[in-house]
């Protein structure tokens, strides 16, 4: 399962506008079910007649923070505030999935470390048949292709293969040297297990199901949430363990101690709540058509979860794994988010491998239910190249693949001054200073004027941007300027000086009049 985050503005709304409607609707609206199949985000708008000051920025917002497919946790937070129990949340995000109980379950084998030559270990109170003393610190390292036990400078033992360190009943094994989850000492329940791997050694923590959801809750979800929402994490997480096997056939590790699987810290991530959640749900998994089932989850749905098929883009579809809509999601703090500003030349760079000759645009060819970006394409002047929603997202460093886009494109161009009409010359002033030029003189009116034009896409007609001028180190109003046909605007500038034009809180490229 890859879910990039966890802990968890707004889209300026068009009505009539794909892109908008893609941001802001609630994901169980008809709107959001009948998004047109492409959606182009250009950003060339004025490659036809560049200008020194033209200048293009992509404007960015969203929804969500994760994969988006199964169950959201801040959704299931919001569905426990309304008096939801953990087997109806569980049987709304799982689709025709039943709650089953497990008899006799195999261990979990959760890679910790890897690459180190070294470890130390602590509270071990065995390894194999050979007794040790839990008090003490021992260090693990290789010797002659042997994995070797030491206590200070004394060999304690030596195996060939994987030495286990096992923790005496109720207890933990304490590993440091190196680092997982932001820590660089944990305790874990079971064993320590440390095997030779290519040129270091890795350690493996194996532990009994139940233990390891009891330390995998509280790394995902707050341990202060309501009972109901951690015993859904607590059977997801069961469910999840049971099911996956990240290291594969024959390998050292069945799970990963991170969102490569799911996040785990062993005995610190254990608290008497959570611990409640693990054992009023004990052994109980999520099943289908009465067979445990892979339980996807992750942080924030931004209102809708997401097909499997549409964001592990080319998955088997799963019938417990469909989109549904996630009405109390907007407790997380990242339930919508942005507006992120990237210059036409900071979207080059991220977009790096698939641009080829000089980036264009992105134009999305397909959204998902909810609606993320499933596929799109990345427009260079010289070809087009392929790319999913998560490379997307990937690419520009996103929460999410439910993305929505707006272009800005600016110019200044300088129109020669217009020669004041003929007039019939007044009658000369005796107090006027003779040779200064007079109100209406033709050097007063043959001051250059500064256009600002450009197009903000998608923008209705219509609606009004603001022009704004730089004044030290602030922004201010100079002029609102009104939306033509296709997001087009035109204004005359007060004079030379920085400016901008804001839309709503998203903002367009500075750029110089002179």
């Amino acid at each position: 399962m890859h879910r990039d985050g966890r802990r968890i503005a707004y889209p300026v709304e068009e009505p009539g506008s794909e892109t908008a409607t893609c941001g802001l609707r609630e994901s169980s609206s008809p709107q959001m079910r009948r998004l047109p199949a492409i959606l182009a985000v250009t950003l060339t708008a004025l490659l036809a007649a560049p200008a020194a000051q033209a200048a293009t920025s992509l404007v960015l917002r969203g929804a969500g923070f994760g994969h988006g497919v199964g169950m959201s946790q801040y959704g299931t937070l919001g569905f426990s505030q309304h008096g939801w129990d953990y087997r109806r949340i569980l049987g709304y995000y799982y689709q025709g999935t039943a709650i089953g109980k497990l008899g006799a379950a195999p261990p979990v084998r959760v890679l910790l470390r890897s690459g180190h030559s070294r470890y130390s270990v602590s509270g071990a109170a065995a390894s194999g048949a050979l007794r040790l003393d839990p008090s003490l610190t021992y260090d693990v390292t290789t010797a002659d292709g042997h994995v070797v036990l030491r206590h200070g400078s004394d060999d304690v033992g030596q195996v060939d293969g994987t030495l286990r360190l096992s923790a005496p009943a109720g207890g933990a094994v304490t590993l440091a040297g190196g680092a997982v989850n932001g820590l660089r000492d944990g305790s874990y329940r079971g064993s320590i297990d440390i095997t030779r791997s290519g040129s270091g050694l890795i350690a493996v923590n194996t532990v009994p199901l139940e233990q390891y959801v009891a330390g995998v809750i509280s790394a995902e979800v707050s341990a202060s949430w309501p009972a109901e929402a951690l015993k859904v994490q607590a059977v997801a997480a069961r469910s999840y363990a049971l099911t996956t096997n990240a290291g594969g056939l024959g390998a050292l590790f069945t799970q990963y101690a991170d969102t490569r699987s799911q996040m785990y810290r062993g005995v610190s991530a254990e608290h008497p709540s959570t611990n409640a959640a693990a054992a009023a749900t004990a052994g109980e998994v999520v099943t289908y058509a009465g067979e445990p089932v892979t339980t996807y989850f992750f942080s924030t749905s931004g209102g809708r979860t997401e097909n499997v098929e549409n964001s592990f883009v080319g998955s088997d579809p799963k019938p417990w794994l469909k989109s549904v809509p996630d009405p109390y999601d907007n407790v997380s703090p990242v339930h919508r988010w942005g507006p992120l500003t990237f210059t036409r030349a900071d979207a080059a760079r991220r977009l790096a491998g698939y641009v080829q000759g000089r980036f264009r645009k992105i134009r999305v060819t397909q959204r998902g239910v909810s609606p993320r970006i499933v596929r799109a394409e990345v427009v260079g002047t010289t070809g087009t190249s392929a790319i999913t929603g998560p490379q997307l997202r990937r690419a520009f460093g996103l929460r999410d693949a439910w993305i929505v886009f707006r272009t800005f494109s600016t110019d200044v161009t300088k129109r020669r001054p217009v020669a004041p009409p003929a007039t019939t010359p007044a009658a000369p002033d005796p107090g006027a200073k003779v040779g200064g030029p007079g109100p209406g003189s033709a050097s007063t009116a043959r001051v250059p004027r500064l256009l600002l034009h450009g197009r903000i896409s998608p923008a209705q007609r219509g609606r009004w941007a603001t022009v704004e001028r730089r004044v030290g180190t602030t922004w201010i109003r100079a002029v609102d300027v009104l939306l033509a046909d296709g997001g087009r605007y035109r204004t005359t500038l007060p004079g030379p000086g920085d400016y901008r034009v804001r839309f709503g809180d998203e903002l367009g490229p500075v750029v110089t009049a002179r």
